[in-house]
């Protein structure tokens, strides 16, 4: 009985269901669209249809970038909210995005039209595939991006464990959606078109902090992503702390070059005489009141170790510069590493702070140039150990 009660309600479910794809079918997709400027997405963004809008001027954008065809990216992008108002949509929510697809196939759209349709939603959830046609990862980026820049717009950011617009999920899936197709993408330009979308809109600029708050959002998600695959969270701030660094492939790439560095004894003791260099150079600067920046004077160098840091750094600073500049981070790496012989041999036999004011001031200008010498591949303020 309990049987043949779920097959009547299952066979209902089953006719409704194709009674509204019957009646869906005799309206086109594009039919639906005027509906949305009486919808609103947001009291402070919208309504749907000016979401639509810039969605679509976004896809155009980056289509070219990610090798994807601008008319069927626009196309996608125009229909991709269509089957919201839709019959089946409207009686099965969870079914967005797939009717779409159906309903786009059914009128004949361009296969990778209808494909973007279904999959600009994607991905959702850590377990979701992450979309790899051209068009459907240009939608997908699109509607992700619109909807993260808008919201931190009108500042309705995520707070503590409160995230009602699902922001983090969509940073998380921008971020999927760049590293799983090995995406060489500038995320600060991006976010900028999109937020100025909503700035022209608003008729206003947006905040200064609005920028900066996004990448180091964006930053977090990333540490979130990759501590899950078993990275360590210092070692991506350590990258990201890097003026302009926002092409978020190239960062993992870094962030796995500078592991392995620092799992080598060469990468730990290096660390260790960062961390010693830079301990004094805050204690003197402090008990000073001044910085120790910029290049030392070879001319007041006193002992050979001195000569010997000077021109390591040098060479490193070149050869870290040229293989960053070719992408080719582990050699980036090598080339730091070869400064440890001459930070520990500096180190043995060299007294920093030396009772003659211009040897002292000098030496920590040395020492300062450790710093920035490391710089070329990470903040290592940020490494932790």
């Amino acid at each position: 009985a309990i049987v043949a009660g779920n097959e009547r309600v299952i066979r209902a479910r089953l006719a409704d269901a194709k009674f509204f794809y019957d009646t869906d079918l005799k309206t086109r997709l594009e039919e639906r669209l005027p509906k949305f400027e009486q919808i609103v997405f947001h009291e402070k963004l919208g309504t749907q249809a000016a979401r639509i809008a810039r969605i679509e001027r976004l896809a155009a954008e980056l289509a070219p970038r990610l090798g994807a065809d601008i008319v069927k990216a626009e196309r996608a992008a125009r229909l991709a909210k269509a089957d919201l108002l839709t019959e089946v949509v409207g009686e099965f929510p969870e079914t967005q995005g797939l009717m779409g697809r159906y309903y786009a196939e059914a009128q004949g759209e361009d296969e990778a039209v209808a494909r973007a349709i279904e999959d600009h939603y994607k991905p959702q959830g850590p377990g979701d595939l992450v979309p790899a046609d051209p068009v459907a990862i240009t939608v997908a980026l699109a509607d992700k991006l619109d909807i993260l820049t808008g919201f931190w717009f009108v500042d309705e950011k995520p707070t503590g464990s409160k995230d009602p617009f699902a922001l983090r999920r969509a940073a998380l899936g921008v971020i999927r959606l760049i590293l799983s197709n090995d995406l060489r993408l500038p995320l600060r330009a991006l976010l900028a078109s999109a937020l100025g979308a909503h700035a022209a809109a608003a008729g206003r600029t947006a905040a200064d902090t609005v920028m900066p708050d996004l990448v180091v959002f964006f930053a977090d998600r990333l540490e979130v992503q990759l501590r899950e695959q078993g990275a360590r969270h210092d070692l991506v701030d350590a990258v990201f702390a890097l003026e302009g660094q926002d092409d978020l492939l190239m960062i993992v790439r870094r962030v796995e070059a500078l592991a392995a560095f620092l799992d080598t004894d060469d990468g730990k003791n290096l660390l260790a005489g960062y961390k010693r260099a830079t301990n004094i150079i805050r204690i003197e600067e402090k008990k000073d009141g001044r910085a120790y920046t910029g290049a030392p004077d070879p001319a007041l160098f006193a002992q050979p170790e001195e000569r010997g840091l000077a021109s390591a750094i040098e060479v490193a600073r070149k050869d870290a510069a040229a293989a960053v500049a070719r992408e080719d981070f582990a050699a980036a790496m090598a080339a730091i590493a070869r400064l440890r012989p001459a930070v520990d041999v500096f180190f043995d036999r060299v007294t920093v702070n030396a009772e003659d004011r211009a040897l002292r001031e000098n030496r920590l200008k040395l020492l300062n140039e450790i710093r920035e010498a490391t710089r070329a591949v990470a903040d290592f303020s940020r490494i932790e150990g």
